[in-house]
């Protein structure tokens, strides 16, 4: 499937930003399943101070705002070529050691709300593919799909709590359940092709489990599904917080405002 995106951030200050500096993982990378066939990021009230690739292979470019800005506007659009692998990734790759998606942070600690989520499973469903999908549909009918109630701080154990979230939400429980169940994990951003509309609000969020011998394999629980063609996939990290598609800085105590529209089609 040939995917076009455009992928506007605006960001609005009440007074002018002395300095202000922001980690934009908005560049896909060609990788298994899909190719970039073309990209481009323009900023207006910004500045590209340099690009590098992190930890887990993500591309990262940091950007200052223009002194005195009072609006910075952050565009991107490009094509991508994908195809159904059916949400395999492949053996693992990068700086980072395996053994780190072990690892849980604050927004994936296996506290007692993900483990009784997961309880019986390691009985239950003997199969790593087949428990690790249980798991997914688990995610999915305790802390149905639902805008509004958590946000980028929510964590696993408080999601659950709540008992509604979004992708976000799902990504983290999944992850802090299968790490709790003994499979490395990481949190993943992008893109998904969505039948019902081109426009969107934000990115899409799932997860992925390490799954000896195949790699890497990508659940998103809240389509209940493995990512097809329709999906993009941009950065990766532990979670949420490593992976954003834009984080950073800035001096001064100014009200702000961001607007975010995206459009993904076919």
């Amino acid at each position: 499937m040939r995917i076009t995106i455009q992928h506007t951030t605006t960001y609005r200050f009440a007074e002018p930003v002395p300095y202000g500096l922001q980690q934009l993982r908005l560049i896909p990378k060609s990788r298994a399943g899909q190719e970039v066939l073309s990209w481009a990021m323009t900023l207006t009230g910004g500045t590209a101070q340099t690009e590098f690739t992190d930890e887990y292979l993500n591309r990262v470019s940091l950007v200052s705002f223009d002194p005195g800005a009072t609006e910075m506007v952050v565009q991107c659009q490009g094509e991508v070529e994908t195809s159904d692998t059916n949400g395999v990734i492949g053996k693992h790759g990068g700086f980072a050691p395996l053994w780190l998606f072990d690892r849980s942070t604050p927004l994936t600690r296996a506290g007692p709300n993900v483990r009784r989520l997961a309880k019986g499973l390691r009985d239950e469903v003997p199969d790593d593919i087949a428990r690790l999908h249980a798991l997914m549909d688990r995610v999915l009918e305790q802390v149905p799909y639902e805008t509004g109630a958590t946000g980028p701080a929510t964590s696993a154990e408080e999601a659950i709590e709540l008992g509604r979230g979004v992708c976000q939400d799902h990504a983290h429980i999944f992850i802090a359940a299968a790490r709790y169940l003994g499979f490395p994990a990481r949190y993943v951003s992008g893109y998904l092709v969505m039948e019902d509309r081109v426009h969107q609000e934000a990115s899409h969020a799932w997860a992925e489990a390490h799954v000896d011998p195949i790699g890497w394999i990508g659940f998103d629980p809240s389509n209940a599904m493995c990512p097809d063609e329709r999906y993009v996939r941009v950065a990766s990290g532990l979670d949420y917080a490593q992976a954003a598609p834009i984080s950073g800085l800035r001096f001064g105590n100014s009200g702000e405002s961001l607007s975010v529209d995206i459009q993904v089609q076919q």
